[in-house]
C-alpha cells in the first residue's frame, strides 16, 4: 500500500480531495503542512493539489515554491520520486524550478470551469502510466485562471525532444502553447497538470477516468 504525502499551503483547497483519489486508489494519503520539514524515507510519493496558494499574490504558485517543504520535495525529486502537481500544484512546481516553463493568465482573462478532452501524447511512468496509453483521449474537468502554459520555441522543441509533455487539449480552452495541458521533468518522475482528475472519480461527478491517473 503506498503512502502519499498531499502538501497543504494557505489557500489549497483540493486537498481533501487528493486525499479520497489516493484512498478511492488503493493507497494511504496523509496531509503535509508547509511549514513543516518532510523525511521524504517515510512516503512512496508526494501531490501538490489544487487551490489558491498565498491567494494568487505575486504569481500563482510563486510563493509557495519558497515554503519549507518545498526542500523535501526538491530532495525527493532528485532521488527520483513520483510528484505530481494538479492545477496549483503545477504553478507551484514550476515556480520551483521542477518542471519547464510556466503559467500565465488565460487569453480569455477570465476564469474558466468546465470539461475537456485530452489527449495522452507521453505517459506517466508513476501517474497514470499503466492506465492510459499514448493517443488515448480522456475526460478531466478545469478550473483556473491561471492556466495558460508557456515555454520559449527552443526549449518546446526540447520538450518534445525527450517526450516531455503529458497531455494536451484537444481544443485549447486557455492559449497554452502547444494544447500543452500537462508536463514532465526530464527523468520522468515530476509531473504537473492544469485539469484536475481528482474530480473525475466516480460517473456522478461526470466521469471516472480520472482515477486512472491515481491507479
Amino acid at each position: 500500500m503506498k503512502k502519499i504525502g498531499v502538501l497543504r499551503f494557505p489557500g489549497t483547497n483540493c486537498d481533501r480531495d487528493i486525499i479520497q483519489a489516493v484512498n478511492e486508489s488503493g493507497g494511504v494519503g496523509e496531509y503535509l503542512w508547509y511549514q513543516d520539514r518532510v523525511d521524504i524515507n517515510q512516503y512512496d510519493g508526494f501531490i501538490l493539489p489544487g487551490g489558491f496558494s498565498y491567494g494568487d499574490y505575486l504569481r500563482s504558485g510563486a510563493l509557495a515554491a519558497q515554503a519549507p517543504v518545498m526542500d523535501d520535495i526538491r530532495e525527493a525529486a532528485s532521488k527520483g520520486m513520483p510528484i505530481m502537481g494538479i492545477c496549483n500544484g503545477f504553478q507551484i512546481l514550476c515556480e520551483a524550478g521542477l518542471l519547464p516553463g510556466a503559467l500565465m493568465r488565460n487569453t480569455s482573462s477570465r476564469f474558466i470551469d468546465k470539461w475537456v478532452n485530452l489527449e495522452m501524447i507521453s505517459p506517466h511512468q508513476f501517474f497514470g502510466g499503466q492506465r492510459i496509453s499514448k493517443g488515448e483521449v480522456v475526460h478531466f474537468p478545469i478550473a483556473h485562471a491561471d492556466g495558460r502554459y508557456y515555454i520559449d520555441e527552443r526549449e518546446l522543441s526540447g520538450l518534445h525532444d525527450n517526450e516531455q509533455v503529458w497531455l494536451t487539449y484537444k481544443d485549447n480552452p486557455n492559449g497554452s502553447v502547444a494544447n500543452i495541458a500537462g508536463v514532465k521533468n526530464k527523468e520522468g518522475n515530476v509531473g504537473g497538470m492544469m485539469p484536475h482528475p481528482e474530480r473525475a472519480l466516480f460517473e456522478w461527478m461526470g466521469g471516472s477516468e480520472g482515477l486512472m491517473i491515481f491507479l
